[in-house]
């Protein structure tokens, strides 16, 4: 088992526009992953949907404080964190009221830090290595504010006919919130889910996405899985609910490639630093 990261947090926003892509499926089964691996990891649930919650297990009567809460400045970001059934994974829950946020902002100061904000004392703390945010499938002000305060976005990207469409505007957003925002956001990588070997449509599609973004784009493919679908239906990861599927183990792959790209990232810096 690769020993745990010591050198801070990293932020990632999970993001995609376009529903279906596996979006929460990859934040949940990435952040299990992570936490099999020995990384400390909270899963921020930034969908009004609480599908991430559901997934989790963490239903509805169990969301006392959620990120709602959170972003309206009425809860620490830390007193909002669940305990769930995967040693080293945390939740802050969702639920339908975060779809007022936009509104409830309206124009207050800072509206697009709100998440940056509530982060910063967890940065402080120490107490993760990994933070995932799951966003909604829309650039709403929710997706905005989770850029705003991450590191970097992963994107899940669905092996069909429309996904570089779909990939272009969300790197136009990225742009946007790098040029007013957050100067320093990155792409942390693109993950190809839904990959079906015997349709070569996912072929082609990887092959493109691939010659496009290079390698930004994991070695890791995430296979068209039924009992990674199944799983969310008894409120649990993929990897709780089967480890031994083909989707189980490619996530697990896809977390030791995640840690290392972060290895050789932060080693990288060192070397200019030095």
């Amino acid at each position: 088992m690769p020993a745990r990261s010591d050198r801070g947090l990293r932020v990632l926003v999970v993001a995609n526009q376009k529903g279906g892509v596996g979006k929460t499926t990859t934040a949940i089964n990435l952040g299990t992953a992570l936490a099999a691996v020995g990384e400390k990891v909270l899963l921020i649930d930034s969908d009004p949907q609480g599908n991430a919650s559901t997934g989790l297990g963490v239903g509805r009567a169990l969301r006392k404080k959620t990120l709602y809460d959170v972003l309206m400045g009425e809860q620490e970001l830390l007193d909002a964190v669940v305990k769930t059934s995967v040693p080293g994974l945390d939740l802050v829950p969702a639920d339908p009221d975060l779809s007022g946020v936009e509104l409830e902002l309206g124009q207050q100061s800072r509206r697009s830090f709100k998440l940056r904000d509530a982060i910063a004392p967890a940065r402080a703390a120490g107490a993760y290595t990994y933070i995932l945010i799951d966003c909604p499938p829309s650039l709403n002000l929710l997706t905005v504010n989770a850029m705003a305060a991450a590191d970097a976005v992963l994107v899940p990207l669905q092996c069909e006919f429309f996904a570089l469409e779909g990939l272009t505007q969300l790197m136009r957003t990225i742009d946007l919130v790098r040029g007013s925002l957050n100067p320093a956001l990155e792409l942390q990588g693109v993950v190809l889910t839904m990959y079906d070997r015997r349709n070569s449509l996912s072929e082609q599609v990887a092959s493109d996405v691939r010659g496009h973004f290079g390698e930004a784009v994991y070695q890791t493919v995430i296979p068209r899985n039924v009992r990674v679908s199944e799983a969310p239906s008894f409120g649990k990861p993929a990897l709780v609910y089967d480890l031994r599927c083909a989707g189980s183990q490619a996530y697990l792959k896809l977390a030791r490639e995640v840690v290392l790209r972060e290895r050789k990232r932060r080693a990288s810096q060192q070397m200019e630093l030095s």
